[in-house]
């Protein structure tokens, strides 16, 4: 019997971008089912609450399932990555990257995590070059000063935003 491998891509998403779905397209070509866990992470003071943050991963989930290569649920989490990842039977852990600045922070996260728990690997996707330079916090600052951003985020995520911003 072949043992179905399991993903988790965790991440605050606040707000999820047109990147982060680009990385989660690729993951799912990678795995059986991919969980996208989504981190409560209070301490960051995100613009949308946890509920929100769900809401608008999983329709923005919903929107692509055609694109999509394997089962894919969408959670919330709360505690230790690592222990998350156990519980859920995961074989790895997916980080995109974006930058150098963002490897020097995952290199030192996944060193940790390999020694909290060996049996779990950690994938790196690299950003697509026209994703490379989006981030979330540059999302929203963009928007609050009234930038464009709907190159960056779905129409459903916009529209969140927007209603935020009045």
């Amino acid at each position: 019997m072949i043992k179905e491998r399991i993903g988790i891509y965790p991440g605050t998403f606040d707000p999820i971008t047109k990147g982060h779905l680009h990385i989660i397209k690729r993951a799912s070509k990678l795995v059986d089912r991919l969980i996208i866990g989504v981190a409560e992470n209070a301490g960051k003071n995100p613009l949308f609450t946890h509920e929100e943050r769900l809401k608008l991963v999983t329709q923005d989930i919903q929107d692509m399932m055609s694109e999509l290569h394997c089962d894919i649920e969408v959670e919330s989490f709360s505690k230790l990555l690592v222990d998350y990842a156990q519980e859920k039977g995961a074989v790895c852990v997916f980080r995109g990257l974006r930058a150098v600045s963002d490897f020097d922070y995952e290199f030192q996260m996944t060193g940790m995590n390999l020694h909290l728990a060996p049996e779990i690997e950690t994938v790196f996707l690299m950003a697509a070059d026209k994703w490379q330079f989006v981030s979330s916090s540059f999302i929203k600052e963009i928007h609050a000063l009234g930038g464009e951003v709907e190159d960056f985020v779905t129409t459903y995520t916009l529209q969140a935003l927007d209603q935020k911003r009045k």
